[in-house]
């Protein structure tokens, strides 16, 4: 399933709002003891779940910018021509 980009960018934003107000109902849900746990432990989750996709998708970008024109399974034999396995 393919996403536009604005929405694809806007996902981890949307959980961890989603995620803090779930905490914060949390905070008002009086009974059950047991849905405000459960509201509080899922907004929790929520928002760890979009910080942890901002974080991958910044790791990966500059993973990607630091590789930019280059092979990431091999940056040695780029630099260095001769030194690959098998030529001599």
């Amino acid at each position: 399933m393919h996403f536009s980009r604005p929405l694809y960018e806007g996902l981890p934003w949307l959980y961890i709002a989603l995620g803090a107000g779930g905490i914060a109902v949390s905070y008002f849900v009086a009974e059950p003891r047991a849905l405000a746990a459960f509201t509080g432990i899922a907004g929790f989750a929520a928002v760890l779940a979009g910080a942890v996709i901002l974080l991958r998708r910044r790791d990966f970008r500059e993973l990607g910018r630091r590789y930019a024109g280059r092979d990431a399974a091999a940056p040695d034999r780029q630099e260095h021509p001769g030194s690959g396995a098998g030529q001599d």
